[in-house]
């Protein structure tokens, strides 16, 4: 019966309802563990023992580092393994992202799981059943070419009393052998696992309320610790009240400029927090005014220039050319947002520590945390447990430094549990970007010359991975020096102009200890450069009075780009004429449509949205969002497609509503309110994905490509549907109004 008086801060008060132990299994015998590199603990990644093991029953136990961010790449892992194994799907467990258990892959980024991971869990099962077969044919005294292998049992075809399974011939034990690479891999046209909707292994326990979250985990002798942040960008502690008056508290921990609180409860945490008495000193660096970031970020001189990419003679072209082209396009802070706030888990003794954590780079984390506490990184083993999102650097690493430094200064467990105004407030945010973009055209309509230019805040101000201390906001609080690196960022395209340029630039921003350090957002940068990149095709495209569609197709040489373009064309029944629409209403709620194309990688995608914009209040709603998607081999269509429509769900929120917004004190978007999201009657009425699947090649990324042509193709959507050409993102209703009261309308 649910107590209807029961509210969130009673529940809070009790200490919560949901405890999930969580203990570790030891790290001997066989039972599904890693083999360990010798005098490291750490599994060796050249042994077919990390990679994988057979347990006596035949279960199969995959390892990578690796982590499933929520898209099911967990099921895709499995349905790779069962195919090579000849075993059912449902035989393989996955374990990802354990430091002691799972070998160094890098983490996850830049749609790389199954781009790059799956590439040695295929070549350890490959090397695993041919092993198997060997050792079956030694025992049944049959050549191994002529045995075959069915749901995990190798048999002779002509004899079926000859049979062996895998948990008999080597279950529990260990292969000792490398992974040479050598084993062959079954051709595509082998595959009878891969390519299926295989239905994804995590859902059953997530849809029954069964699953663990890192919110879930629980350790003998657990603490509670929240941390309080500096008032204001560059503000330095003073001085921290004591315990004293502060129920349930153990200890306040005050280090360099870094404040926490650990105590028994959770609740006893936030009320300490938000009571203790902290003075902090007045900031070092005024903050900028948000109305200025734009228009400061082009008068800033770079510290890094770099020409990304040239071909031809862009100033000679430009030069001729008989018209030019230009426009500038802005894209804003914007933060990681996810739905639960970081959680971890920090356990720091004499003997070392574990961190329970979601953080995308389990190894990488190690480092971190052992760098911060002053530990060697064997001394530290990372425990990934899912959370609530990801797609990016987002507050899970922090959150699991806050734990270690409180821990460390307990000698007992502590989880930190951030909330929403530390999550949306101090979480590293994707960076702001401004892109120009010039051309030239002759006297007929071509075009000679393309000149583009992105400057930002780098996206890797701070490293996608806390692979130092510093690398950490409680690092970075505590006195270590960030390691960030600036990488200038530019457009992905794929455009044969005969004269071509792209430039990146990167300005100086100061970002340590700053609740607006930049980082890694779900395709770096990609959607603020993708959104002046296409959005100025479309401008070239409806200046030149040419079909959008077909002015792509006229630039597009590479065989693959032009058929995702048209597959997305033909699935929207896409009617070639120019942009804007030739019967534009001044008035009322009026519809159009927009095309953007654009690479990630290997993948290539092509998008076309359909919008209502109601030209009275200035609202945007999309309508219907159509997708083609090449990503090369598809593991999962079904999971692939459920990846894509949240992509485009999450794209379109970024694109019409997500800014963060700051003044002198600091960030001011600290919740659902001041920095809203897209809410389910907002999202688009219809979306519709276009799978072009090509067995003949790897498979490439998946997990960010959807997200970049989003904004652009809305953007010319609203070009077509109003004539109002929108620069900045995100489309709110005052910049909609604003641009809809500068268009310029043809003579009569």
């Amino acid at each position: 019966m649910i107590n209807p008086t029961l509210s969130r801060r009673r529940l809070l008060a009790a200490g919560g309802a949901v405890v999930v132990g969580f203990a570790m299994p030891a790290l001997t015998g066989r039972g599904g563990e890693a083999a360990a590199a010798p005098g490291t603990g750490m599994p060796a990644p050249d042994a077919l023992d990390s990679w994988l093991a057979i347990g006596p029953d035949g279960r199969v136990t995959v390892f990578t580092d690796k982590v499933d961010l929520g898209m099911g790449v967990s099921t895709a892992f499995a349905q790779i393994a069962a195919d090579e194994l000849d075993v059912p799907v449902q035989s393989v467990s996955i374990v990802m992202g354990d430091t002691a258990r799972t070998p160094d892959q890098g983490g996850v980024g830049g749609s790389t799981s199954i781009a790059v991971g799956a590439v040695p869990v295929r070549q350890a099962a490959a090397e695993a059943r041919r092993v198997l077969v060997g050792l079956a044919a030694d025992r049944l005294g049959v050549a191994a070419d002529t045995l075959a292998v069915r749901d995990g049992v190798v048999y002779a075809p002509d004899d079926p009393t000859k049979s062996a399974s895998y948990g008999d011939l080597i279950g529990g034990r260990r292969f000792n052998i490398a992974v040479t690479g050598s084993a062959p891999v079954k051709a595509p046209d082998q595959y009878k696992i891969v390519g299926t909707s295989v239905p994804r292994i995590d859902i059953p326990a997530k849809a029954a309320g069964a699953f663990t979250y890192i919110v879930d985990v629980r350790v003998p002798g657990m603490l509670h610790g929240r941390v309080i942040r500096p008032p204001v960008p560059g503000a330095r502690l003073v001085s921290a009240g004591s315990a004293e008056g502060l129920p349930g508290v153990h200890r306040i921990v005050a280090k360099g400029n870094f404040v926490g609180v650990v105590a028994d409860t959770e609740w006893h945490a936030v009320q300490a927090a938000r009571n203790l008495k902290v003075t902090w000193s007045a900031p070092r660096v005024p903050w900028p005014a948000m109305a200025d970031l734009y228009t400061a970020m082009w008068s800033m001189t770079p510290t890094t220039r770099r020409v990304m990419a040239q071909a031809g003679d862009v100033d000679g072209a430009m030069r001729g050319a008989a018209r030019t082209i230009e426009a500038r396009y802005a894209w804003p802070f914007q933060s990681h947002a996810m739905m639960g706030p970081s959680c971890a888990i920090a356990d720091v003794s004499d003997r070392g520590a574990t961190i329970w954590s979601s953080t995308q780079h389990p190894h990488q984390l190690q480092h971190g945390i052992a760098d911060l506490l002053g530990l060697a990184p064997g001394a530290v083993h990372v425990i990934w447990v899912e959370g609530s999102g990801s797609y990016g650097r987002a507050g899970m690493d922090d959150a699991a430094g806050d734990a270690a430094i409180l821990s460390q200064a307990v000698g007992r467990p502590v989880r930190v549990q951030w909330m929403r105004a530390d999550e949306t407030g101090w979480d590293p945010k994707g960076p702001p970007v401004v892109v120009s973009v010039r051309a030239g055209v002759d006297a007929q309509g071509n075009v000679l010359a393309w000149d583009y230019v992105a400057r930002g805040f780098s996206g890797s101000g701070i490293p996608a991975a806390a692979t130092t201390g510093g690398n950490m906001l409680a690092g970075q609080l505590v006195g270590l020096e960030a390691r960030g690196f600036d990488v200038p960022t530019v457009v992905q395209e794929n455009y044969a102009f005969p004269a071509k340029r792209k430039t990146g630039e990167i300005v100086p921003w100061p970002q340590d200890g700053s609740p607006l350090r930049t980082a890694n957002l779900r395709a770096p940068s990609q959607p603020a450069t993708t959104f002046g990149g296409e959005s100025f095709v479309d401008e070239m495209a409806a200046a030149l009075r040419i079909d959008p569609v077909d002015f792509r197709l006229r630039y597009l040489r590479n065989p693959r780009d032009a058929a995702v373009v048209r597959a997305a064309a033909q699935h929207a029944g896409w009617a070639p004429r120019p942009s804007p629409r030739p019967d534009i209403s001044r008035l009322g709620v009026t519809t159009g449509r927009g095309f953007a194309y654009a690479p990630r990688g290997n993948t290539l995608i092509a998008t076309i949205a359909e919008v209502e914009v109601n030209q009275a209040t200035g609202q945007v709603h999309v309508t219907r969002l159509v997708l083609a998607h090449d990503c090369g081999l598809i593991i999962n269509p079904d999971g692939l497609r459920g990846t894509i429509e949240a992509n485009l769900i999450q794209s379109t929120s970024r694109a019409l509503k997500e800014e963060v917004r700051f003044g002198p004190s600091g960030v001011a978007s600290v919740d659902w309110a001041t920095y809203p999201i897209l809410r389910a009657p907002e999202a688009p009425d219809r979306i519709e994905v276009v799978l072009v699947n090509r067995p003949d090649l790897p498979p490439y990324g998946a997990g960010e490509p959807a997200t970049v042509a989003t904004a652009p193709a809305i953007a010319n959507a609203i070009f077509d549907a109003t004539g109002a050409r929108l620069r900045t993102v995100p489309f709110t209703p005052e910049r909609v109004k604003a641009a809809l009261a500068d268009r310029t309308w043809p003579a009569a």
